[in-house]
Formats: C-alpha cells, sequence, structure tokens
C-alpha cells in the first residue's frame, strides 16, 4: 500500500455549518482500500459530522465526495449503501420493540431463521455473541453495540466506518474485533476507526487524521507516534496529569445492598443472586465486568426504576429504599448517571436548559407549578461553563450535541446537586482523552467532599485509577471486596471468567 495508490473515498475541501456552528471546514480526506484509517479529535471536533456525510445521513454546504474517483451525490444512507459503505454509529440505530433478528433483517436480505443462524456463527467468530431472539429493549449498551457491528458485517461493505466500536467491549472482545477487522483489510475492506482509545489507534491503524475545531491539524502514521504525541496533536497542548487517588478513611454507610436477589420479567435480562454491597461517605466503589452480567439490572434497583422484593434489601442515608421510587430516592440525596446518554440521561429533543430541569428543578427553578425560565437558564449556564461544554448555549438541543459533551452535561448537572450518593454507570463511554480527564478528576473531587460513588464501569484502567474498592459482577453474582491498592487487572480477569471464587 502506497500514497500513489488510488483513493476509494476522497473528500474535497468538504464543510459543513449548522447555524452559527461551523462543524466542518474544507476537509481533506484520502481512504485507501486495504487501509484502517483513524480519525482524531475532541469531542465536537467535527468527526462525527463528518462520518454522516460520508454515509449520507447529512450533506456538505461545499466541497465534493468522490467514490473510486466519480463524484458521488448522497442524499440518504441507502445511496451510500448502494456503494458499499457501512457504518456503526456511536449513538445506535436499533428498534427497541423489535428483537435484535428483526433489526437485522430490516437491512440485511434473507430469512429470519437464516440470518439468526448467520448473527451466532459471526457472534462466535468475532467474539461478539448475542441471542438473536433476544429484544433490544432488554440488552445493555455492550450486547447493542455488538448487535449494531454483527448487522454492519453481514452487508459485507467495501468501506467499514466504526464510530467508537470497542467503547463498551471487554478486552477480550476487542482483541477478537481487532482479528476480525485486519482480516477484512486484508480482503481489501477500507476501514475508517474512530476512537478515543489512542493505544487501540497505535496498534491498529496504519494512517490517521487528526481534526481540531473542524478543521484537518495533522495527518500521521499512528504507529510512528507514541499516545502522549496523538493526545497532544487533538487537544493542541500536553495532556494534563490527573493525581493519584489518596488513601483516605471512609465515614459512614451511605447505601447498603443487603442479600438483594431479582428475576427479570422477561428471560432475556440477568438474574442477579444475593448481591452484597457497602458504599461508604468519601469512598468510589467500582463495578467491573462484562456489559450482559447484569450491570442494567443492578443500576436500574439501585435508581429506582425497578423495586426489589423488599424494601430493606437497599437502604440509602439509613432509610429502607427498596420499594421507593427514584423521585424519593433523589429527594434523599441520590443522583445517577445512566449508561444511556440520548432517552435516558437526556431528552433528545429538549434543550439543554429542559434537560436541567428533569433532575435539578428543586433548585429553585419551580415557583407555584410554573417553570422560573430564568433559574433554569443560570443553572445551565453554569453547568456549561464549569465542565467545559462545547455548545452554542442553553437552548441548545441535546440531541443535536457530540456524545463526549452531552456526558459532560449530564455528569455535570448531577454533580451540582451537590449528592450525597452517587451513581454513575460507564462515566467515559466515546469521550476523549482531555474530557475522560476532567470527568475522572471531578468524580474524584466530588468523593473528597464527602460524596459517596458507586462507578460501574467497563474501562478496568479506569476503575484502577479512581476507585478505593473494586467488585466484579459475573453472571448476576458479585465478588467480594476487593482493595483497589493490592489487585491487579490480572486478579479482575480472572473474576471475569469465574477463575476465582
Amino acid at each position: 500500500m502506497t500514497s500513489q495508490a488510488p483513493a476509494l473515498l476522497r473528500l474535497s475541501g468538504v464543510s459543513k455549518r449548522y447555524g452559527a456552528v461551523q462543524a466542518n471546514s474544507g476537509i481533506d480526506l484520502a481512504v485507501l482500500a486495504g487501509s484502517i484509517h483513524a480519525v482524531l479529535g475532541e469531542n465536537g471536533a467535527g468527526k462525527s459530522t463528518l462520518m454522516k456525510m460520508i454515509y449520507g445521513v447529512e450533506q456538505p454546504d461545499e466541497g465534493q465526495i468522490l467514490w473510486n474517483g466519480a463524484q458521488v451525490q448522497m442524499t440518504r444512507p441507502s445511496d451510500a449503501q448502494a456503494l458499499g459503505i457501512g457504518m456503526v454509529f456511536q449513538h445506535f440505530s436499533l428498534f427497541e420493540t423489535l428483537s435484535v433478528v428483526q433489526n437485522v433483517a430490516l437491512m440485511v436480505p434473507g430469512k429470519q431463521a437464516d440470518l439468526a443462524a448467520k448473527i451466532k456463527v459471526l457472534g462466535e467468530q468475532f467474539g461478539l455473541t448475542v441471542d438473536p431472539g433476544a429484544m433490544v429493549h432488554r440488552l445493555s449498551v455492550g450486547e447493542r453495540q455488538r448487535v449494531e457491528i454483527i448487522r454492519c458485517l453481514l452487508l459485507e461493505p467495501k468501506l467499514l466506518i466504526l464510530d467508537e466500536p470497542t467503547s463498551v467491549l471487554p478486552p477480550q472482545s476487542v482483541r477478537l474485533l481487532f482479528a476480525t477487522l485486519r482480516s477484512l483489510q486484508e480482503k481489501g475492506m477500507a476501514i475508517l476507526f474512530i476512537s478515543h482509545k489512542l493505544d487501540e489507534i497505535r496498534e491498529l491503524c496504519d494512517e490517521a487524521t487528526v481534526l481540531r475545531g473542524g478543521r484537518v491539524t495533522g495527518r500521521v502514521d499512528p504507529r510512528q507516534h507514541s499516545a502522549a504525541d496523538l493526545a497532544k496533536l487533538m487537544i493542541g497542548h500536553e495532556m494534563p496529569k490527573l493525581d493519584a487517588a489518596k488513601t483516605r478513611a471512609a465515614g459512614e454507610v451511605c447505601l447498603s445492598i443487603s442479600g438483594l436477589s431479582h428475576r427479570p420479567k422477561t428471560r432475556f435480562g440477568t438474574a442477579l443472586q444475593s448481591i452484597n454491597l457497602d458504599l461508604r461517605a468519601g469512598q468510589i466503589v467500582g463495578i467491573a465486568g462484562i456489559s450482559g452480567n447484569g450491570q442494567q439490572e443492578l443500576a436500574a434497583l439501585i435508581s429506582g426504576e425497578a423495586l426489589s422484593e423488599r424494601a430493606e434489601m437497599i437502604t440509602l442515608m439509613g432509610q429502607k429504599v427498596g420499594r421507593m421510587g427514584p423521585a424519593q430516592r433523589r429527594a434523599l440525596g441520590f443522583a445517577f448517571v445512566p449508561e444511556e446518554r440520548l432517552g435516558r440521561g437526556a431528552v433528545p429533543e429538549m434543550s439543554l436548559a429542559d434537560n436541567s430541569l428533569l433532575t435539578a428543578h428543586r433548585l429553585g427553578m419551580l415557583r407555584g407549578g410554573f417553570i422560573r425560565r430564568a433559574a433554569e437558564r443560570a443553572f445551565t449556564k453554569d453547568c456549561i461553563a464549569e465542565f467545559d461544554v462545547r455548545t452554542p448555549g442553553p437552548e441548545a438541543e441535546a440531541g443535536a450535541m457530540s456524545g463526549g459533551n452531552l456526558q459532560k452535561f449530564i455528569i455535570g448537572r448531577e454533580i451540582m446537586l451537590n449528592p450525597k450518593v452517587m451513581l454513575v454507570s460507564q462515566p467515559t463511554w466515546g469521550v476523549d482523552v482531555g474530557a475522560a480527564a476532567a470527568i475522572r478528576r471531578r468524580l474524584l473531587q466530588l468523593r473528597d467532599q464527602g460524596a459517596a460513588l458507586l462507578v460501574i464501569s467497563e474501562e478496568l484502567e479506569e476503575l484502577f485509577e479512581i476507585c478505593d474498592i473494586l467488585h466484579v459482577l459475573r453472571a448476576g453474582q458479585l465478588s467480594a471486596p476487593l482493595q483497589a491498592a493490592n489487585t491487579t487487572a490480572q486478579d479482575i480477569g480472572a473474576h471475569m471468567i469465574g477463575a476465582q471464587a
């Protein structure tokens, strides 16, 4: 492969504006057949907008898109698919009321029985196992990611666009996915790979284009650069270092789970068995585990979205809350950041200001049954400024924001409630390295102010960086507590696969 090889896809001077926001400006990009090409940039740098134009979701205001040397106009995703372009979005495009195989059948021709068999084969081959008959609304974020990737691979595209494909995959599946991508590369497929995991880009990709502020600021061979070099290219300065978590004496028990068992209402969920956990003030407890092992069910029970069999199974600030709903738990000082940003963390069609109202209305935003718009807007502006949310302002729609900036807003909104207990699920999923460091720093600050934090994450490095105590959730069972300082990633991995009791 040489730079003289004809480009499968070429972008020339492509620009896109949304009102006052210049998302992309004069982008030039060449993707060769048989290459794995990374697109790097901070949240809001213009990566997702660029990919949407390549896939026909959006159309450029200026510039040209060429496919095999010929200019093309793609006004809808079906135009891109007809050329041989497939895309796996960071925010999933699955119908929750349909099964896995029904979702696949909407895009991939064939009988459902045949497709179900192919889903199983691909899942085993690529480490993306998922039940073809499972209803999507019962799947975890990680399992939905697997469905998206399998559906795209079944179309056998010539160019595959992957937007944060490993963000919710366990390490074992990442290795299998990389092996799959390399085999597809050897067959001549081109892959556009968007990821904030710089070590993965260095391992997998042979080219990288760097975006900053909607413009191309660099083109490099990532194999010839360190992760720190790539981060500096992305953010324009050296990465800030996260201070090591300081061991400190924990305070009173703020959240206690005792003998919690729960059987899901459908056969697609994961049953929880005798969960025991204590979370103390001034402490961060982390829960590791491969997606689909009960994280979704446990988070729902702790947040009040699902109720336990008996009230005493969960106590919050000394009160039995197992049969209380989310509003009652929030009134006791509980805050929650769900793994699904859009739909649960924020309403896509609503402004950031109105999304603030959803959980922060107690902070003077209501009076006599009426919304105090000035207070709502002031809170939102403070959140945007305090947590470096890149957005035009409080009126911006949540669904129009990049995933990382929306995550900063949701976490900021919950931290600004000054919670006594906070549950955070997948805190830095799809978030760039600079923003991820900032989020982890704020979680540590909240802990040091005396709050109790429970963090569910599939990022082992993240858990070791911020947690005092670790548990592993496997097949609905929670391990005994492990001191993070005396535990290794190998220890956690052994618990994940059941090699330790």
